[in-house]
């Protein structure tokens, strides 16, 4: 439960991010700060993520989001597929099997 309400958080956020103009000006006018706080997040739902065997790659997709975000237009596209990867996972909220 906690792997699929850090996704839907971290979903909205990078949703908010993924906002034109919007994203860019309070990223900008927070010295960045937004990033580093979303890349903690990321780390925190991967880390609840492997715990729960849940699937991963919102969260791992959100890390490289949050590290590749200072670039105009890419930090755009990047924050709308995090998002998307983030909601659709919680929405899912499946257990990956571990078969050999």
């Amino acid at each position: 439960m906690r792997t699929k309400i850090m996704k839907w958080i971290n979903g909205s956020f990078e949703a908010v991010l993924a906002i034109p103009l919007l994203g860019g000006a309070l990223v900008i006018s927070l010295s960045w700060t937004p990033l580093l706080v979303m890349l903690i997040l990321h780390i925190i739902a991967l880390v609840f993520s492997v715990q729960d065997n849940k699937k991963k790659a919102g969260p791992i997709l959100g890390i490289v989001t949050s590290c590749v975000a200072w670039i105009p237009g890419v930090g755009f596209v990047m924050h709308v597929i995090t998002a998307i990867f983030n909601m659709v996972e919680a929405a899912k909220d499946e257990t990956v099997s571990k078969e050999i």
